[in-house]
């Protein structure tokens, strides 16, 4: 990421549920990790968790829904696997489109407020 990219105002798309669930850009990066690796460890080591810390994300957005987002498998020559289910393909997927209507909704918004802010707010990050 280069530097002006890293100074922009970003709207953050977090989505609550009844009793404290909550969906939001680390659970849709970990669920891209596993599409990539395959392996709920690996994801969690690609984004510095421990396993266990990776396992219980998953199994909360297991909890969550009606069907699983993500299955794994025991066992087996590799020592079993993970892998994002239809509905977590289709979660994720429906989850990156929500945050770019958010942005495509806040730009006018954004671009004001970044037109605002103090120069010494921009170069402090």
């Amino acid at each position: 990421m280069d530097s002006a990219a890293r100074h922009q105002l970003v709207p953050i798309l977090r989505i609550s549920f009844p009793h404290e669930d909550r969906l939001g850009r680390g659970k849709m990066e970990l669920l891209e990790h596993i599409r990539e690796t395959g392996s709920i460890s690996a994801a969690g080591r690609a984004m510095d968790m421990s396993y266990r810390r990776a396992w219980l994300l998953v199994s909360d957005m297991n909890r969550m829904f009606k069907v699983p987002v993500v299955e794994s498998q025991r066992g087996g020559q590799r020592g079993g696997g993970a892998a994002l289910t239809p509905f977590g393909e289709e979660l994720l997927l429906r989850f990156r489109h929500m945050e770019e209507a958010v942005r495509t909704a806040l730009a006018g918004d954004l671009a004001w407020l970044e037109g605002n802010r103090s120069q010494a707010e921009a170069v402090r990050k």
